[in-house]
C-alpha cells in the first residue's frame, strides 16, 4: 500500500521501468526461448497489475473521489486507518501534528501496521479520523457512494448472508446437515470465486442510499452463476473495444421486443446480460463486471420496470465495460440510477449513456425539451429514430420532474419480457 506522495512517486517511477522493461521482453528475440520469454513477461505483466492497483487506490483517496468502506475485523483496522488518512487529505506529517507527535512515529506506526500502537492510541487516532469500527469510515456528508472492500474470503460474514431468500430463489440447497453459511460459502466459491472477495474485485458503489455490501456480494454471486450457466456449451465471442455496433443497439429501442433482443446482440459481441431482482437493501439498479477469465458481464435488476430506466441503466453499465472494466481498476460497478456528485467514473459513464441514445447535437435541436407534450416527444424521437421513452426519460432526469411524460416511458413493460424464459 502507498503511504504518502513520496511512495506515490516511487511507485510511479517502479512503474514505468517494468513496463518499459515488459516492452522490451516482448520485443525480444533470437537466443531466449518462447517459454521462457512468456515466463518472464507474466511475471512483470503481475507486478504491472498489482502497483496500478496501488497507484490506483492512492490517486482515488487523496483526490477525494471516492471513500473506502467495508465491515471489518479489528485485525483491519491499520488498513483503515491509513486509507481514512489518506482520503481526508492529511498527510502523516499533518496527522503526527494533531496528535502531537513527530512524523517519524506516525511513518513507523503505518509501515508496521500500528503493531506498536497502544488501545488507547488507536481509538486517538480513530477518533480524529472520523472511523467508526462497528462499520467504516467515511469522508463525505454523502457516504452512499464508496467502495467496499474485504481483505479476502475468510473475512466475510457468511452468516449475514441472505440465506433463506437464496434458497428461495432457488440459487442453491443446502445438503442434508449443512448450515445455511456453509451452503452460502460453497455456492460462492462454485459460481464467483474467492478472488470476487478480495482487492481483486473491489465494489464501487454508485448511489443515494447506503447499501447492505453483503445483499451487493450474494446478487453479484447470482449474476456470475447466471453468466456461467449461458457460457457452458456456448461460445461467447471475444469481446472488443469496438463501439461501431452501439447504434444497432440503439435502435432496438423501437422494437417491441428490443430488451430481449439486446441479450442476443450483446452476446453477439462479447457481453454477458443477466437479469436478476436486487435484494433488499441493496438499492440496486445494474452492475458492470468481469469473470474470473475476464468475460465482461452486465447484471440489471430491472428494479424500476419502464423502458427508459432500463435503456438508460444498459448503456450506462456498457459505458463502464468500455471505459472502466479492463483499464486496471480492479473495480466491480454497482450503480443506483442517481446524482452522480464529484465521481468522475460515474459522470463518464452517465454521458456516454446519453450521448450514446441521443448524440448531445441532436440533443440540442430537439424542442420537446420546452414544449414538454407527449406530441412534442413523438416527433423528436422520430426524426432520431428511438423510443418516445428514451426522449421522455432524459427530459424528466434533466428537468428532475418525474411526474411529466408517464404515459410515454414505458410503464410495465420490461420485467415481463423477461419472465418468459428470461436470461
Amino acid at each position: 500500500m502507498i503511504f504518502s506522495d513520496k511512495q506515490y512517486t516511487v511507485a510511479q517511477q517502479a512503474l514505468e521501468k517494468l513496463q518499459t522493461a515488459l516492452l522490451a521482453v516482448r520485443a525480444a528475440g533470437g537466443d531466449k526461448q518462447e517459454w521462457l520469454r512468456k515466463i518472464e513477461a507474466d511475471a512483470l505483466e503481475s507486478q504491472i497489475s498489482d502497483i496500478e492497483v496501488e497507484i490506483q487506490e492512492y490517486e482515488m483517496l487523496r483526490d477525494g473521489q471516492i471513500s473506502f468502506s467495508e465491515r471489518f475485523s479489528l485485525a483491519d483496522l491499520p488498513r483503515i486507518l491509513i486509507q481514512a488518512r489518506i482520503a481526508q487529505g492529511m498527510s502523516q506529517t499533518e496527522l503526527a501534528s494533531a496528535l502531537n507527535m513527530k512524523p517519524q512515529q506516525i511513518q513507523r506506526y503505518e509501515a508496521t501496521e500500528y503493531m506498536g500502537a497502544s488501545l488507547a492510541r488507536l481509538i486517538e487516532v480513530s477518533n480524529l479520523l472520523g472511523v467508526r469500527t462497528t462499520e467504516s469510515f467515511s469522508t463525505a456528508e454523502d457516504d452512499a457512494n464508496g467502495v467496499y472492500a474485504w481483505s479476502g474470503a475468510n473475512t466475510v460474514a457468511w452468516d449475514r448472508f441472505p440465506g433463506k431468500e437464496m434458497i428461495k430463489r432457488g440459487w442453491l440447497s443446502p445438503g442434508l446437515g449443512e448450515s445455511t453459511a456453509n451452503a452460502v460459502r460453497s455456492y460462492f466459491d462454485r459460481v464467483a470465486g474467492p478472488q470476487f472477495a478480495s482487492v481483486l474485485h473491489r465494489k464501487k458503489i454508485r448511489g443515494e442510499n447506503r447499501p447492505d455490501e453483503i445483499a451487493l456480494l450474494a446478487w453479484q454471486a447470482r449474476i456470475l452463476d447466471i453468466a456461467q450457466q449461458r457460457m457452458a456449451g456456448a461460445h461467447l465471442p471475444v469481446f472488443e473495444q469496438d463501439e461501431t455496433w452501439l447504434p444497432e443497439l440503439r435502435a432496438l429501442t423501437l422494437s417491441p421486443d428490443g430488451p430481449r433482443k439486446a441479450v442476443d446482440l450483446l452476446w453477439q459481441h462479447g457481453i454477458i446480460l443477466a437479469i436478476e431482482p436486487h435484494l433488499p437493501g441493496s438499492y440496486l439498479d445494474g452492475a458492470a463486471m468481469l469473470t474470473a477469465d475476464d468475460k465482461p458481464v452486465i447484471g440489471l435488476t430491472l428494479r424500476y420496470d419502464r423502458l427508459d430506466n432500463f435503456w438508460f441503466v444498459l448503456f450506462h453499465e456498457l459505458a463502464h465495460v468500455f471505459l472502466h472494466l479492463f483499464d486496471s481498476l480492479h473495480f466491480d460497478f454497482f450503480d443506483e440510477e442517481g446524482p452522480v456528485g464529484d465521481d468522475h467514473l460515474e459522470a463518464e459513464a452517465d454521458a456516454f449513456a446519453l450521448n450514446a441514445l441521443i448524440a448531445d447535437e441532436d440533443w440540442a435541436r430537439c424542442l420537446s425539451r420546452f414544449a414538454l407534450t407527449d406530441e412534442a416527444v413523438k416527433i423528436d424521437s422520430e426524426r432520431l429514430g428511438v423510443h418516445a421513452s428514451i426522449v421522455a426519460g432524459r427530459i424528466r432526469k434533466e428537468r428532475g420532474d418525474y411526474t411529466i411524460l408517464t404515459d410515454l416511458i414505458g410503464n410495465g413493460e420490461v420485467r415481463a419480457r423477461f419472465m418468459r424464459g428470461g436470461p
